[in-house]
């Protein structure tokens, strides 16, 4: 595989599409679909995902989080497949080409997008980098519920409608814990190594038995607040993510199993899965009538 390609993580690009397909199909189903702003919202989503990945990759290197030791899947700079220049690099010209393609956005959406975009900018390097990196930190799974869930929905539905939504924030906190269940189980398959390297992560923290339970809380939690659809009146968009709830079970009771070791990495799959089914499902719900 291409380099550029394997340190973009194709794998978890999800996490920056399905919050914004959701926050779409939300203002459809409201009365004020952009498709123009919703293009650009998607692709600036994307390119900051990117960004993300490839400044994780590199500095995870350079902080020794990643080495011969690790678990996980190949990362580009640890394996020698880019310098730590060139990805950084390359995050670099992600987030530029975001920001251009943002400005069409602000000035649409005015200062709340402004707001949001810059913030986003600013944690996209933030997350590993900086004084204060969010994900060694423990603070990974906030970062995550927020950007890939609530505000990621929420932006997207104020695009298209210039209208805040309670409803966008419930599915913005329903995809955003189930995408933070990635970052969770690869937080517990590294508990060892991310303690060698000081990444204070909640797993690392808090140990294997925390590590195991906040996995399993994370699956079924959506579903235990897709309960809140019906006083807002989408009965759809309760029933129907109920169709993943055989796969978020077994998914659940996995987690509750796991430990720090490869064979981990098998549940990383059945977590995109569930990410992505359950957040094209609601998404689908808001277009019925």
């Amino acid at each position: 595989m291409n380099p550029w390609i394997l340190a973009a993580r194709p794998r978890t690009l999800g996490a920056a599409i399905v919050p914004v397909v959701a926050g779409c199909a939300l203002a459809f189903a409201a009365g004020g679909f952009d498709p123009l702003a919703s293009a650009l919202a998607l692709i600036c989503a994307i390119l900051i995902q990117i960004a993300t990945n490839y400044f994780n990759d590199a500095i995870d290197h350079a902080k020794g989080a990643d080495t011969a030791e690790r678990l996980g899947p190949v990362r580009a700079t640890s394996a020698g497949l880019l310098s730590p220049r060139a990805i950084m690099t390359g995050g670099a010209v992600c987030l530029s080409l975001a920001a251009v393609l943002a400005i069409p956005l602000v000035l649409h959406g005015g200062w709340p997008i402004l707001a949001l975009g810059i913030v986003s900018l600013v944690l996209s390097y933030a997350y590993t980098g900086g004084p204060f990196p969010l994900a060694y930190l423990g603070l990974g799974e906030i970062f995550v519920v927020l950007f890939f869930g609530v505000f990621a929905v929420n932006g997207t539905f104020f695009l298209n409608t210039l209208e805040f939504s309670w409803g966008a924030a419930l599915a913005g906190l329903q995809i955003g814990l189930h995408s933070s269940v990635l970052l969770a189980v690869n937080n517990l398959r590294d508990l060892e190594t991310d303690r060698a390297a000081n990444k204070r992560t909640l797993a690392a923290r808090f140990g294997l038995s925390f590590a195991r339970r906040e996995n399993a809380a994370l699956v079924v939690a959506p579903f235990i607040l897709g309960i809140l659809w019906l006083p807002l009146g989408y009965l759809w968009a309760f029933l129907l993510p109920i169709m993943t709830l055989p796969l978020a079970w077994w998914l659940a009771r996995a987690c509750l199993e796991a430990r720090p070791a490869r064979e981990t990495n098998q549940l990383l799959a059945q977590a995109a899965a569930l990410h992505a089914s359950f957040g094209l499902l609601l998404a689908l719900a808001f277009l019925l009538p």
